[in-house]
């Protein structure tokens, strides 16, 4: 980056500020037109051999970078813009002042009840990000800040998932593994998966760190780390700093429990039994402010005094009915073929600049209406229905569209019967939507089903060899080795056969196989 560059005519770089991390560089500086300090995250553009630049990266970056931007979170830095810049792709950022707890870490031992403090911190975003869908993907003392008032900001959410591959139905690229080996869940080392547990194991190699002083599973090479994690049992608290209290121990080795399904259900969960071990939270000299009240520890505390109301209350919504954009007349939905058509575009021209959200309102708001003019199962509402429910995939929005790709399947199998492509295709999306989310049980028991399904249907060998690939990886991916193997062994001869010996996605098994026959 040239010395003093100028972002889009409007974002001025601090020529003495640029900071190298593990996914780009952070540069500080300010945004002009509004006159403020902001913070600016730079990832490269990779160019495939010919010397085109990797566009699906691009799109990703912006999809990733509007997902995390509608995550409304005190403990989230707010995202103001990003956009191309040569070859790289940047992210405009709220500029957040305090203390990396890795550096933390370097400086000083954390007392206990500001390290369960840190962690509520986190597990309190944590818990929004799930709820919609995000995983961080790469948790690690340095994606968390400390900040002078007592809070904790979170990081870069959404640039791991931008990096990633977003294909879900293919073993191609499963050998790119991203995150911080150092705090990688054994799932996400193995295969390059994430889910909602795979950041509360990360959350627990934090806490223990931030307890212990040390990473207990750290290694001279990133493979020797990533091989602890996935094969060396945690050791508990209480052997290397004795005054942790034993619950606390508990609460720890069970965010670093192997598999998935054996820790803890949510961050909500995490969040409630960290609160028994940080009552009263000490001073804490250098890193936290507490000589004079701060407006946010003032309207923290206010909040913290509101009740839950009686469980069978007079509830009201939390927040306002949107508008609705199509008027109804004399009570009833006035809606034609030209409304739709002309809904349609305005949405397809949404997608087209990656506003999946947005495209994803305007047709919800469509289906309802249409559905009450033509019916839920015509031609023009089950079109609209699949450009929801895919317009919400693309959004993130996984939570809402798994429930519209389901009922998508029920009914055009109940229209064109079980064995039609589309309705299968539903089925395959609904269970990417529960992986998506780390419900990996529920997926894996609904492909399953479909593969089932397929192979009686007659469907073609390339797709029923996808299916099986995706299976025996996540099988692989939420530590079921065995049952991994099983399908992986079966499946490698068939790659063989279909695609060559030389194929990538049979070099690709051949390598988990060895790697499973090694354990």
């Amino acid at each position: 980056m040239s010395r003093g560059a100028i972002i889009d005519g409007r974002y001025e770089l601090d020529p003495r500020s640029r900071r190298s991390g593990g996914m780009g560089e952070v540069w500080f500086g300010y945004d002009n037109r509004l006159d403020r300090q902001i913070a600016i995250k730079f990832i490269k553009l990779d160019r495939f051999p010919d010397g085109r630049p990797d566009e699906d990266l691009a799109r990703r970056f912006v999809r990733e970078s509007r997902i995390t931007a509608r995550l409304e979170h005190p403990g989230v830095p707010t995202v103001y813009d990003c956009g191309p810049y040569g070859d790289d792709l940047y992210m405009v950022m709220q500029l957040v002042r305090g203390c990396p707890i890795s550096a933390l870490l370097d400086e000083t031992q954390v007392p206990i009840a500001w390290a369960v403090a840190i962690a509520a911190q986190v597990c309190s975003v944590l818990a929004v990000a799930h709820a919609d869908s995000l995983v961080h993907r790469d948790l690690k003392p340095g994606n968390l800040m400390l900040c002078p008032d007592g809070t904790v900001k979170v990081l870069d959410f959404g640039i791991a998932a931008a990096l990633a591959s977003t294909d879900t139905t293919t073993i191609t690229g499963t050998g790119e593994v991203l995150g911080t080996p150092s705090y990688m869940a054994p799932e996400q080392a193995l295969t390059g998966a994430a889910g909602p547990q795979s950041d509360l194991y990360s959350l627990g190699v934090i806490l223990d760190e931030m307890l212990a002083g040390d990473n207990q599973f750290a290694a001279p090479t990133a493979l020797a780390t990533m091989r602890n994690h996935t094969d060396a049992s945690p050791r508990p608290l209480r052997t290397r700093r004795r005054d942790v209290p034993e619950g606390l121990e508990r609460l720890v080795l069970g965010l670093l429990a192997k598999k998935p399904e054996k820790r803890p259900r949510s961050a909500d969960v995490v969040y409630e039994r960290l609160l028994d071990f940080c009552h009263e939270l000490p001073s804490f000299p250098g890193y936290v402010n507490l000589d004079t009240p701060h407006p946010v520890r003032m309207y923290a505390t206010v909040v913290g005094r509101m009740t839950s109301p009686p469980p069978d209350g007079d509830r009201r919504p939390a927040y306002p009915m949107r508008p609705a954009r199509i008027r109804h007349a004399g009570g009833l939905a006035q809606i034609g073929r030209d409304d739709i058509e002309r809904a349609r575009k305005e949405a397809e021209k949404l997608k087209a600049a990656s506003r999946f959200g947005q495209a994803a309102d305007v047709l919800a708001e469509l289906v309802g209406l249409a559905a009450g003019s033509f019916g839920p199962a015509s031609s023009e509402v089950v079109d609209l229905r699949i450009e929801l429910a895919e317009a919400l995939f693309l959004a993130g929005d996984y939570r809402r569209a798994a429930p519209e790709f389901q009922r998508l399947a029920a009914d055009v199998a109940a229209v064109e019967g079980p064995h039609n492509n589309l309705a299968l295709r539903c089925r395959l999306m609904e269970a990417n939507c529960h992986a998506a989310v780390g419900e990996t049980d529920l997926a894996l028991a609904q492909l399953r089903r479909l593969l089932d399904d397929e192979r009686r249907f007659g469907a073609d060998r390339e797709r029923i060899l996808e299916l099986r690939c995706q299976i025996g990886l996540m099988e692989f991916g939420s530590g079921n080795r065995a049952r991994a193997k099983d399908t992986l062994v079966g499946l490698l001869p068939d790659l063989e056969r279909m695609y060559g010996s030389q194929h990538a996605d049979v070099a690709e098994v051949r390598a988990i196989l060895a790697g499973l026959s090694d354990r």
